[in-house]
C-alpha cells in the first residue's frame, strides 16, 4: 500500500514538474513566435502597428523569456559618471564669482583624476581659506558636518541615478541588465541584445528634467531679439558665414524690425542685421534657425553678454526638433520663455506613449498627482490664449496655446518624430528626473554577429554532447538507455525553465554548466545500470534487480551530488561574472540531475515492467 502511495506521489510529482517547465518555458517560445512576426511584415508601418495593437503581450513575453548574456546576445558594456560637480553646485545657495571659480578648479581636477569629488572640493576650499559654510547649508555648521552633508548627498546620487537608470533600462526591455556602481561616482552597466546603441546613449544620459514654463508675448521676442542684433552691431560682431536659408525660402512672409526694413532670413550681405544672418523671425512672432547654423546661435544664446540683454526672468530656448520649411529645409523654433518654470516633472505620476486623434503622430500623455493637478488648473485658467512651452532637458518640444483651464490634471508632449522616441520619453518620465547630470567616460560593444557565432558555437556543443552520450546509452544499455535519455531532456528542459523562471540569463559559461549537467545526469545513470547488471548477474528477477540497484546506488549517487554542489556554491559565493553564470547552471542542472536520476527513470522503469515490455537483456 506504501509502495503504491510512494508511486503516484512520484508520478504527480514528475507531471507537476513537467507542466510548470513547460510553463516557465512557453513566454520565451511566444516571445520567438512573436518576434518572427514582426519581422514578416513589409513594411515598418505595419510592424509598428502589430506592435502597438500587441504591445502588452510582447512586452509581458519578451520580460519573462529566457535571457541571454551579453557574451551570446551582443550588447554594450557602458562606464557612466554622475556629475557630482553639478550636484554640489546645485546645493550651493550663495553663488558667487569666487564659488564659481573654485567649482571650475574642481571640475578641471574631477576630469583628470578618480579622487573623490567631495575631497577635491575641500581641498580646493582649504586652499582659498574659505569656509564652505560661506556657500553650504547653515552658516553656523563646522566643515566637518557639511561635509558629512554632501558626502550623504553624494552617495544618495549615485545610489539614486543607479535605480533610475535601471528603471528606463527596464521599462525599455532589456533582458536581465547587470548595474553596479564603483567608487563614489561611477556606474557600470552591461546591457545585453541592444542593437539601437544611440537611442539607448540618449535614453541613459538624458535627466529628464521636465519643465511647464509660458512664453512671452511675440513683440518682446521682436524687441528682444532687436536689442541683441543692435548689440552685436556695436561690438562689431560678425554672425556665422552661412545664412538661416535663401531670401526665397521663407516659411513665412518676414515681420518688419524696429527700424523700418524687414529681416530677412539669409540677408547677410548687410552688417547691420548680423543676427537675422542666422536667425529668421516670421508673422507669428515666430523666431527660427536652420540646421546648419544650429550649433552657432546657440553658443550665441549661452554667452554671458547676449543673456545679460535678456528681459528678466527669462532665457531663449530652442525646439527640440526642427519643423520643416516649404524647401525641405529643417528649422528649428527658439522660443523665448520664463526662467522660472509654473510647474516641474515631480508632478508627473504616469506617462504613456500613443498616436494622437489623426492616428499619424505619435505623443505622450501625461497625468499629474493631486497637487500637480491643482496647480496645473490654476495655470491654465490663468494663461487661456497664452502658450506654455513643455520643456525637457533644456529643449521645447510644443508650446500649445492654452484654449481653456484644465482641471483634470492631463496634459499631451507632441512633436515627436516616430513611436519609439515616445515610448523612451515615457519612460524618462516614468523613472524621473537624475539627480545630476551623468555622462558615458567608456564604451564597449560586443557585435550580434559575434554573439550570434557564439551562440552556435555553445548550442553546437550542447548538441554534440547531447547526441554523444544519448547514443551511448542506447548502445550500451539498450532499451534502459531510452528511460536514461528521457530523463537527460527532462534534465535540460528543467534547468532552463528554472533560468528563465528566475529571469536568469544564459551566458557561455552557462552553456558550459549544462554541457557539464549532461555529464552528471549520465554518470549517475551508469551508477544505477551497473548496480542493476550486478544483481542481474546474481541470478535476481528483473524486478528485484532494479529495486535493489536504486536503492543501493543512492548513497553513491546522493554524495557525488552533494559534492558538486558544494563546489558549485563556492564558486557562486566568491566568483564573480562568468564564473557565476557557470556556478548557478551547474547547481540548477546538478539539483535537476539527482531528481532525473532517482525519482523519473525509476518511474519510467516501473511502467515497462508493469507492461511486460523489460526483460534481464534490456540493460545491455
Amino acid at each position: 500500500m506504501s509502495s503504491m502511495k510512494n508511486k503516484r506521489f512520484n508520478l504527480l510529482l514528475i507531471a507537476v514538474v513537467t507542466l510548470v517547465a513547460a510553463w516557465s518555458l512557453w513566454p520565451t517560445w511566444r516571445d520567438y513566435s512573436l518576434s518572427k512576426q514582426l519581422k514578416s511584415f513589409g513594411s515598418a508601418q505595419d510592424s509598428l502597428k502589430y506592435a502597438l495593437n500587441h504591445r502588452e503581450e510582447i512586452e509581458d513575453a519578451r520580460k519573462k523569456s529566457l535571457k541571454l548574456g551579453l557574451d551570446l546576445k551582443g550588447g554594450m558594456h557602458l562606464v557612466m559618471e554622475v556629475d557630482q560637480v553639478d550636484l554640489f553646485e546645485q546645493k550651493a545657495w550663495n553663488k558667487d564669482a569666487k564659488f564659481a571659480a573654485i567649482m571650475q578648479v574642481v571640475r578641471t581636477k574631477a576630469s583628470k583624476s578618480d579622487i573623490r569629488v567631495i575631497d577635491l572640493l575641500v581641498a580646493e576650499f582649504r586652499n582659498e581659506n574659505i569656509r564652505l559654510s560661506r556657500y553650504f547649508y547653515d552658516i553656523r555648521n563646522s566643515d566637518q558636518e557639511i561635509v558629512g552633508k554632501l558626502e550623504k548627498e553624494s552617495e544618495d546620487a549615485l545610489n539614486r541615478a543607479k535605480e533610475i537608470i535601471r528603471n528606463r533600462i527596464d521599462q525599455y526591455g532589456v533582458a536581465e541588465p547587470v548595474i553596479t556602481t564603483q567608487g563614489s561616482r561611477k556606474i557600470i552597466i552591461e546591457l545585453p541584445g541592444v542593437s539601437d546603441e544611440n537611442r539607448v546613449r540618449n535614453l541613459l544620459k538624458g535627466t529628464a528634467k521636465l519643465e511647464f514654463r509660458v512664453l512671452r508675448e511675440p513683440e518682446v521676442m521682436i524687441r528682444t531679439l532687436d536689442r541683441i542684433n543692435s548689440y552685436l552691431v556695436e561690438n562689431r560682431v560678425v554672425a556665422h558665414a552661412a545664412p538661416v536659408a535663401d531670401s526665397s525660402s521663407s516659411v513665412l512672409a518676414p515681420v518688419p524690425q524696429t527700424g523700418g526694413s524687414p529681416a530677412q532670413p539669409g540677408s547677410n550681405s548687410s552688417s547691420a542685421k548680423p543676427l537675422y544672418d542666422v536667425i529668421g523671425v516670421f508673422q507669428n512672432g515666430t523666431a527660427y534657425t536652420a540646421e546648419h547654423t544650429k550649433e552657432f546661435v546657440v553658443s550665441l544664446l549661452h554667452r554671458s553678454d547676449i543673456q545679460a540683454l535678456l528681459p528678466p526672468d527669462t532665457e531663449l530656448l530652442l525646439a527640440a526638433k526642427p519643423e520643416v520649411g516649404k524647401t525641405g529645409e529643417k528649422l528649428y523654433p527658439i522660443y523665448l520663455v520664463r526662467k522660472s518654470p509654473e510647474l516641474t516633472g515631480g508632478v508627473i505620476t504616469e506617462a504613456k506613449a500613443t498616436f494622437g486623434s489623426q492616428g499619424v503622430q505619435p505623443e505622450v500623455l501625461m497625468s499629474m498627482n493631486s497637487e500637480g493637478t491643482s496647480k496645473w488648473a490654476r495655470i491654465t485658467g490663468a494663461n487661456i490664449g497664452k502658450r506654455i512651452a513643455i520643456v525637457l532637458d533644456g529643449a521645447v518640444y510644443s508650446a500649445p496655446v492654452v484654449q481653456s483651464k484644465i482641471p483634470n490634471g492631463n496634459s499631451v508632449i507632441n512633436g515627436i518624430e516616430s513611436l519609439e522616441e515616445a515610448k523612451d520619453l515615457e519612460i524618462v518620465l516614468k523613472a524621473g528626473a537624475l539627480p545630476a547630470p551623468v555622462r558615458i567616460t567608456e564604451e564597449r560593444s560586443v557585435g550580434p554577429s559575434l554573439g550570434a557565432d557564439y551562440i552556435r558555437a555553445g548550442m553546437q556543443s550542447l548538441a554534440w554532447a547531447f547526441c554523444a552520450v544519448s547514443v551511448f546509452m542506447l548502445v550500451y544499455y539498450k532499451k534502459a538507455g531510452i528511460a536514461a535519455d528521457i530523463a537527460l531532456v527532462l534534465n535540460i528542459l528543467i534547468v532552463l525553465s528554472v533560468l528563465a523562471g528566475f529571469n536568469a540569463s544564459l551566458s557561455l559559461p552557462g552553456i558550459a554548466g549544462i554541457v557539464l549537467t549532461i555529464g552528471m545526469a549520465v554518470d549517475a545513470n551508469v551508477l544505477i545500470y551497473e548496480r542493476i547488471r550486478e544483481e542481474l548477474a546474481e541470478g535476481k528477477s528483473v524486478v528485484s534487480a532494479v529495486t535493489q540497484g536504486y536503492d543501493r546506488a543512492f548513497s553513491s549517487i546522493l554524495d557525488s551530488h552533494v559534492t558538486t554542489l558544494s563546489a558549485a556554491f563556492l564558486l557562486y559565493t566568491y566568483g564573480i561574472g562568468p564564473i557565476q553564470g557557470f556556478a548557478v547552471t551547474l547547481m540548477i542542472g546538478t539539483s535537476a540531475s539527482l531528481f532525473t536520476a532517482i525519482v523519473v527513470s525509476r518511474e519510467i522503469f516501473h511502467l515497462l515492467l508493469a507492461k511486460n515490455l523489460m526483460s534481464d537483456k534490456s540493460f545491455g
